[in-house]
């Protein structure tokens, strides 16, 4: 029964505080009351926590659209994170991509020259797709976690003093009004008690009520001293928490350091991957690429016309038309074979060339009647016409 009537009596206070503080809000919004204004010093701090907050929660979120491009796959995450399990993992977007470039070389052939350059462009890209999970868990780690453990921890503490300092300060303007109008009537019931003569009953009813209002006037004084003592009492732990908000910057710049090196490292990774698939690729004529691409317009016969691998021939290196001038004439008269290397990826015009690859060897030989421009070239059971300008005939 009597912790029943402690929780009612705490209610009832509760009730009557809430009260007070709405009614002192409302007045001071209709500018009825005087509002008790912060230092200077702890606006600013209080501005410069709220910037904080807006701020980092901004460079969170387009740091995690960044990292992550799709939606799903970020509410996927973050479901999986709120219910404390670890996500599947997937195939990202390079990964994916470099999958399907190697299983459409292998279907194509990987003794193609188009074919093996998927496989070598699909391992690429995997390993890509590596460097880029690697920069998703680094940056989660050393830069997201930090920021959103901010928003989460830190600055949640900062709003919840900055409410109570709120409500400390409704307090204290609630008894400072109390205690102005207390003062107000006790001077008009003084001013009532000069006024009557002394001969009247009621004189004694005045000096009743103004006894009464001066025991109230002490006591919403004595009110004003102690919501004053909690208003600067939560003011200074507010200020303190504030003033954490430089450290929180000093440490957000480190963690931003640690983001611009992993980035740094995934591109670095990236443009190194690429260089060593171009150096594997190689190169293709100039000519020969641009009559690639008129392909679709022109007659396949077209890529292989002596006009063409003339042209073509002159932007080759000079030990090739030292080749070409010397060694396949010997190779055109004693009508044998030869071992050569090839010089670059080449793809087959039609079924009577043969594909190669660079730095392959091959067998290649003359047959009468055949275009000056051209070999036989054979590789296991596979042979067709392959250009002269694009081999190295070894000793």
């Amino acid at each position: 029964m009597n912790i029943m009537d402690f929780n009612v009596k705490k209610l009832a206070a509760d009730a009557g505080t809430f009260l007070s503080r709405a009614v002192q809000f409302t007045e001071e919004k209709l500018g009825q009351a005087e509002k008790t204004e912060l230092d200077a010093h702890l606006e600013n701090l209080l501005s410069k926590a709220e910037c904080t907050k807006l701020w980092t929660e901004k460079i969170m979120k387009q740091t995690e659209v960044l990292l992550q491009p799709n939606p799903n796959a970020r509410i996927e995450e973050f479901v999986y994170e709120k219910l404390d399990r670890k996500a599947p993992s997937r195939m990202n977007n390079p990964e994916l991509l470099g999958q399907y470039m190697i299983d459409a070389g292998n279907e194509f052939g990987p003794g193609t020259a188009y074919g093996n350059a998927l496989i070598k462009c699909g391992e690429t890209q995997k390993r890509i797709g590596t460097a880029d999970r690697e920069l998703i868990q680094t940056s989660a780690i050393n830069f997201l976690t930090p920021l959103r453990n901010f928003i989460e921890g830190d600055y949640k503490t900062i709003a919840k003093e900055r409410k109570l300092l709120q409500n400390k300060r409704l307090d204290l303007d609630a008894a400072k009004t109390r205690l102005k109008k207390a003062k107000v009537a006790e001077a008009r019931a003084a001013q009532l008690n000069t006024s009557q003569p002394e001969e009247n009953n009621i004189m004694v009813n005045v000096s009743y009520v103004l006894n009464l209002l001066h025991v109230k006037w002490l006591k919403s004084e004595q009110e004003v001293r102690i919501t004053q003592s909690e208003f600067d009492r939560q003011a200074e732990i507010t200020r303190l928490l504030l003033e954490g908000i430089s450290s929180t910057h000093a440490h957000h710049l480190r963690c931003l350091n640690d983001f611009v090196e992993a980035q740094m490292t995934y591109y670095a990774q990236c443009y190194q991957y690429m260089l060593d698939l171009q150096k594997q690729l190689g190169s293709f004529p100039s000519t020969f690429l641009s009559n690639n691409n008129q392909s679709s317009s022109t007659p396949v016969q077209s890529v292989s016309t002596p006009s063409v691998l003339a042209s073509a021939s002159a932007s080759l290196p000079s030990v090739s038309n030292s080749i070409v001038t010397s060694g396949i004439s010997e190779l055109r008269s004693s009508s044998g074979s030869r071992k050569a290397r090839v010089l670059y990826d080449y793809d087959a015009a039609n079924s009577s060339e043969l594909s190669l690859l660079a730095d392959e060897v091959i067998t290649v030989y003359s047959i009468p009647g055949m275009d000056s421009d051209w070999l036989m070239g054979e590789r296991g059971n596979q042979k067709g016409k392959v250009p002269i300008t694009y081999l190295e005939l070894l000793n």
